[in-house]
């Protein structure tokens, strides 16, 4: 049972054509070309509009009325049935968009539900079964099993019947004027949804609810089904299909590692029929399409998630991207900041290409650890566009897509190459028991390029599932548990995915994401790499580490954002105890990795002096970011890896200052080509003095209990 907008509903009864399907601009097309082949002449829109449903004989009627009496409506009728079961078989029904989301929500709901056409029972199956929804429907009354077809309500009235329902207590869900008023002389609850032809004012207010589309039907229903909350992570995808597509731009970590998991889980009523996944990397590419899939392991609660119906593209193969632009109704842009930049012009290019074929909107989930990361990209992809359509058009284009900002609240990382090849190399023993190629010797010493092309040969004939294949996971990503993508309101479309949480500002959960994580993950690798260990989880094992973290987040980072942004304190708590959880687990997270780029970090606008300045205009005293910035150049002095440009940079100021500490933190010159916004000497004197004496006191040999005790009283 539903309770809907003060009525309870037990069950659904659905028209077909113009309601179920997209069929009704297919019939027009099909009856035209029947009568052009018969008749010598094509019929008329007035005709055809007007005909909207009728039954065959009214319908018949009409259009002698138009035509004259010999008007060859029967045979006609059958040639345009050929013409359009042709089409359908060849290209499949054109469902309405929204419409399984719907139907799996009533079902899900406990409605029971059923199908009154004006089509003949053959076509009306073959169409049901072809669209494979005839599942969800319990009976199925036809045009040729009533003696009297719509606007007379007894097509409604028998379907009713035949579901045991009282009439007032179905929905009878319509497109047609006649449909219309046939489900309100059978006084049921008559919901419209237009298609071609809106009805009249006067029946269209008769109807319960009216929409434009089925989407609108889908949002209103949403509202009165119950919440199925944010999904838990060893929760099922749905196991029903919907008919949409969805993109992934950028399959790297985040990318493959967790939007393909957002979008999988959808609502939690369908997911989409497939992921398009645009990535450079050859191996990944192959590697998916030989599996047939592939999956992200969660380390911390040993559960390997499969994910399926992913279709790999080249990211260097434009037309396969801007297709993908074209066929998507969500894609998830997951690429470096100037990937985007190059990637702008083939952005543009599917926008245009989608809105001349299609004129639906697109939104774009944007992952970007950018503020304004979602302007960023429109402002690209905008001066793109310019280039290639007129600005009447541009603005067209960009207001049918949804440039949505995200904040990401996990850590994912991708599995080297070497690692992968290891895989497929135990994988390939598993399947074959036994290498067929070169001697072990041999394979050991090859390159991993090369071993990838001879393994993954084992795997390319299996590439559609079969059951030696299902045993066999290919784990490309090793992920945290955490659900939620946080992203700005703004379309529909992203109220409707179960794990995305909608937020009206999304800048405070980039500020609050940024100063908890960034920062102080930055400086507990650092501790941690100057205590010697090599893991940022295996340095949240020594109590020094440990203790620096709790209270980077507890005392001092926590604190002052909950101190400006009240309305977030719950936000801050999930994601401090989200930090400090990851941290204790984080066993794959290098801490060379995490460190790196220790001089922009020390920058006035970067996380950690910026927490600083928030701190204190909170009133909180912030040692342990003092402490941390100090560790920062320590890092950088002593870090051996000479790709490290920035530590590099640190080291010459400090040499070049006679070991001056205050020269490192007001350098204001360039790195990696960017201008670097260094202290000023006077109005930032108290803060250059506290880095000063942290990074004076921290002695150079390995115990530093002394200052642990006198810093931060661990």
């Amino acid at each position: 049972m539903l309770f809907f907008h003060g009525k309870r509903i037990f069950s659904a009864i659905f028209d077909m054509d113009g309601t179920l399907f997209d069929t009704e601009r297919l019939r027009f097309k099909t009856l035209k070309q029947a009568s052009l082949e018969i008749f010598g002449k094509a019929l008329s829109e007035h005709t055809l509009i007007g005909s909207l449903g009728l039954s065959a004989k009214k319908a018949e009627a009409l259009a002698k009325a138009h035509n004259g009496d010999d008007f060859p409506y029967a045979q006609i009728r059958q040639r345009a049935d050929e013409l359009e079961l042709e089409y359908v078989r060849n290209h499949g029904v054109p469902i309405k968009p929204g419409l399984l989301e719907v139907l799996e929500r009533l079902r899900k709901s406990g409605l029971t539900m059923a199908v009154a056409t004006s089509s003949r029972r053959a076509i009306a199956e073959e169409y049901l079964i072809n669209a494979n929804v005839l599942k969800y429907f319990d009976i199925t009354v036809c045009g040729d099993e009533v003696s009297q077809g719509k606007p007379h309500p007894e097509i409604f009235l028998k379907a009713a019947r035949a579901l045991n329902c009282a009439p007032d207590q179905c929905f009878m869900v319509e497109d047609s004027e006649n449909g219309m008023l046939s489900a309100m002389r059978a006084e049921g609850q008559a919901i419209l949804i237009e298609d071609i032809k809106p009805p009249a004012a006067e029946i269209k207010a008769g109807a319960l609810r009216a929409y434009r589309s089925m989407p609108e039907f889908l949002a209103d229903l949403s509202e009165c089904v119950p919440d199925l909350g944010m999904p838990t992570l060893s929760e099922p995808f749905p196991a029903s299909l919907n008919q949409f597509r969805v993109g992934i731009h950028g399959f790297g970590a985040i990318g493959g590692g967790y939007l393909t998991q957002v979008l999988a889980h959808w609502d939690g009523y369908t997911r989409p029929c497939e992921i398009i996944a645009a990535t450079r990397s050859r191996m990944l590419r192959e590697s998916v399409s030989a599996f047939g899939r592939y999956s992200v392991r969660y380390g911390a609660t040993s559960f390997d998630q499969t994910i399926d119906n992913v279709r790999m593209i080249d990211l260097d193969d434009d037309a396969a991207v801007i297709d993908m632009y074209t066929a998507a109704e969500i894609i998830g842009l997951s690429l470096p900041e100037q990937a985007i930049k190059g990637q702008a012009k083939v952005i543009a290019q599917g926008l245009l290409q989608r809105f001349e074929r299609r004129g639906r909107e697109l939104t774009l989930l944007i992952v970007l650890n950018k503020v304004g990361g979602g302007a960023f990209v429109r402002r690209h992809v905008q001066a793109e566009l310019a280039l290639l359509c007129s600005p009447g058009i541009c603005e067209q284009v960009l207001e049918k897509t949804h440039f949505a900002e995200t904040v990401v609240s996990r850590i994912v990382s991708k599995l080297s190459n070497d690692a992968l090849v290891r895989q497929l190399r135990i994988k390939s023993q598993m399947f074959q028991n036994s290498l067929e190629e070169e001697p072990a010797t041999a394979r050991k010493a090859s390159a991993p390029l090369a071993e990838y092309e001879r393994l993954l040969r084992h795997f390319k004939p299996f590439a559609q599932p079969t059951n030696a294949m299902s045993q066999l996971h290919l784990v490309l990503f090793n992920s945290e548990a955490d659900m939620p993508l946080y992203v700005e309101r703004g379309s529909d479309l992203l109220e409707r995915l179960r794990q995305v949480k909608t937020v009206p500002d999304i800048s405070q959960i980039q500020v609050i994401k940024n100063r908890l994580w960034n920062g102080p993950h930055a400086i507990v690798a650092w501790y941690a790499s100057l205590l010697g260990h090599a893991w940022v989880g295996q340095g949240m094992g020594d109590a020094r580490v440990s203790a620096l973290a709790e209270r980077l987040i507890r005392q001092e980072v926590a604190p002052a954002l909950v101190a400006e942004y009240p309305q977030m304190a719950e936000v801050v708590s999930r994601f401090a105890e989200a930090f400090l959880e990851r941290c204790k687990t984080s066993f794959k997270d290098p801490c060379a990795r995490v460190g790196r780029d220790p001089l922009r970090k020390l920058q006035r606008n970067e996380r950690i002096l910026s927490s600083i300045e928030l701190a204190r205009k909170h009133g909180i005293e912030t040692p342990a970011l003092a402490f941390g910035a100090a560790l920062a150049i320590h890092h950088a002095l002593r870090c051996k890896d000479d790709k490290n440009l920035e530590a590099q940079a640190i080291r010459q100021v400090y040499r070049d200052n006679d070991g001056s500490v205050e020269a490192v933190l007001t350098h204001g010159g360039t790195c990696n080509g960017k201008r670097l916004p260094g202290l000023d000497p006077v109005s930032d004197a108290p803060l250059i003095r506290a880095i000063a004496t942290a990074f004076r006191q921290y002695p150079q040999k390995e115990s530093v209990t002394r200052f642990d005790t006198l810093c931060i009283g661990a």
